[in-house]
């Protein structure tokens, strides 16, 4: 198939990349507050496979976005209530913050949501003033996880309580992207998504792998110090404070909020990069890295989970199998950790 064919045949929003191998297909767009990338093979199951991906971005935008005014969780977080009915998408990717949540001893916390607009993330990353004035209030911790209630689809949310699903949400996007795309591609070939370095593949992997770039700033082009890795199956995030930044006073800040206190996580590593076997776990354990720092390095190493971490002088440090050098294979468990099951929302309204 001809790029012009492939091109003509794909949604509007999606450009084509130089995949840079043979035989696989690469597109962008963006999304989520940052680019999300397929990779496929083979091409034809292109225009299915993207119209899927999109149903799930575009659900998961319109359910769990802080920023969007006409989202799920911004009119929950609006009404006067603290009880809810959800539609199903909502409700499993708050199930999804609330097992993160479970599993990390509540180093990633999806009630971290007031402590964010408290610092001055209250809007989309690219309309935030990179330099401005000090702060007007100060920080306030995270209200915990355990204060927030969610049988089924009901949910029991406390007033005043504000939720980001920031450390769990674009994991289980990809997943569920990886999961939609592949099953509407009629289950041939294989899918790998990103959302942002957030990376979830399906089916089977090209000859050779999938190569994955793991980078500090995985929406950018500088390459230096990233490492390449080749991956079959699983999952791939990375946590880092380098990227989305911003000034308010004399004080810098990032997004990665520690719970505990409801300001920037102040850790001995800049960047966390995990493999999981799926992106919600390599998510959620990149993020506990950030926040935790040698606590979670402890907790982490006994699960036996490979990681690449990077400290603020930019010295590496390898964890499990990560493998030491550049474009070879990365071996990623298959244990569930979460006990969460994944699934794609489709077609939900």
């Amino acid at each position: 198939m001809s790029v012009a064919q492939m091109t003509e045949m794909r949604p509007s929003l999606w450009d084509l990349v130089d995949a840079g191998e043979p035989g696989v297909t690469v597109w962008e767009r963006p999304a989520l507050g940052t680019t999300a990338r397929i990779a496929m093979w083979p091409p034809e199951v292109l225009p299915i496979a993207l119209h899927a991906v999109d149903r799930e971005l575009d659900l998961l935008d319109r359910q769990a976005s802080r920023f969007r005014t006409d989202s799920e969780i911004s009119r929950l977080h609006r009404a006067e209530g603290s009880l809810f009915y959800l539609s199903a998408g909502l409700a499993d990717a708050i199930a999804a913050a609330l097992a993160a949540a479970r599993w990390t001893n509540g180093l990633v916390d999806p009630t971290v949501g007031a402590a964010l607009v408290s610092l001055g993330y209250d809007r989309d990353f690219s309309a935030i003033d990179p330099v401005g004035k000090p702060l007007s209030r100060p920080s306030v911790p995270a209200s915990g996880w355990s204060s927030v209630q969610l049988q089924g689809r009901l949910l029991e949310l406390p007033r005043g309580v504000l939720l980001d699903l920031g450390a769990t949400a674009k994991g289980l996007g990809s997943d569920r992207a990886a999961s939609a795309a592949f099953a509407a591609g009629g289950r041939a070939g294989g899918i790998l998504v990103s959302f942002g370095g957030d990376i979830a593949v399906a089916g089977k992997s090209p000859e050779g792998g999938w190569p994955v770039r793991v980078a500090e700033d995985p929406v950018s082009n500088d390459e230096s110090g990233s490492q390449v890795v080749r991956v079959t199956e699983g999952a791939l995030a990375t946590s880092s404070v380098v990227c989305r930044r911003w000034r308010r006073g004399d004080v810098d800040l990032h997004h990665i909020v520690d719970p505990r206190t409801g300001f920037p996580s102040a850790g001995p590593w800049r960047t966390a990069s995990v493999a999981a076997p799926n992106c919600l776990t390599a998510n959620a354990a990149s993020t506990a890295l950030i926040v935790g720092g040698e606590e979670a390095e402890r907790w982490f190493t006994e699960l036996g989970l490979p990681a690449r971490l990077v400290d603020h002088d930019g010295s590496v440090r390898l964890l499990g199998s990560w493998p030491a050098g550049d474009g070879e294979w990365l071996d990623i468990p298959r244990a569930d950790f979460l006990g969460f099951r994944i699934k794609p929302v489709g077609t939900e309204p």
